[in-house]
């Protein structure tokens, strides 16, 4: 994304859009008149979400979207919800919906699906940070979601290493995503607040796991015997689906 400073009127119009704050809004200088007021767009911060593009709030249409190159277009991929990965055909951050367990039975009994999601709006994320998640879970050998487009980004899947090209590139979220037996998570989740102790951006643990015939989800008592607390606004899977999976 940038901004036609020819065009721009120094409005400010578009400033509140950008969930990232990359957008510099250069107001008119009082003591220099002659100073005309202008908007930026700051590249190295943009993750290319194009929610200031798609807003319209520009009187002059100045705000301009452009064709990206590898590695800048993962910015997009990442970052826009309606921009698909090559390698997923799927839109969005991770892999197709996770809280559809009746249709898909990717989460099976005495396992749990783990899903690192790092930064969200006001934050985003340099891909690098999410590097030291994927290290430290190939470390313990863990087996990554290969659907996820993260993990496509792996260039040595002995390390969890990514593509040297991709590290500084900004995107507003990513997740690390796997699938682990149930026996495993303790060690998983100390292995968590540790990687919390080593980024330099936010992150949110989601859970995924089948609730017990008693009505007990054994994971969330997992988590808060780990100190992780399990927030109350989490998401529950109603079973509306259709039922297409059998065990």
């Amino acid at each position: 994304m940038w901004i036609d400073r020819e065009a721009c009127t120094g409005c400010g119009k578009c400033f509140p859009y950008c969930p990232v704050e990359a957008i510099l809004w250069h107001k008119k200088d009082k003591e220099e008149g002659s100073t005309k007021p202008y908007a930026e767009i700051v590249r190295d911060e943009c993750v290319e979400c194009s929610v200031c593009f798609k807003a319209k709030v520009c009187p002059t249409d100045a705000i301009r979207n452009e064709d990206l190159e590898w590695p800048r277009v993962l910015r997009r991929a990442f970052s826009d919800p309606f921009h698909e990965h090559k390698g997923t055909n799927v839109p969005g951050r991770g892999t197709e919906e996770m809280k559809t367990n009746e249709v898909t039975g990717r989460f099976r009994d005495g396992y749990i699906g783990v899903g690192l999601e790092f930064g969200r709006p006001g934050v985003g994320v340099r891909l690098g940070e999410t590097e030291k998640a994927l290290k430290r879970f190939v470390q313990m050998g863990l087996k990554l979601e290969p659907l996820n487009p993260l993990t496509q980004l792996i260039e040595n899947p002995e390390t969890g290493e990514l593509k040297k090209d991709v590290l500084n590139e900004k995107v507003l979220s990513a997740i690390v995503e796997f699938i682990a037996p149930f026996e495993r998570a303790q060690e998983i989740f100390e292995a968590i607040k540790e990687i919390g102790s080593e980024i330099h951006t936010v992150f949110s643990l989601d859970l995924i796991s089948k609730v017990s015939p008693d009505g007990t989800i054994p994971v969330v008592q997992g988590a808060e015997k780990a100190g992780i607390r399990c927030s109350v606004n989490g998401k529950v899977n109603l079973g509306l689906g259709r039922p297409l999976f059998h065990k």
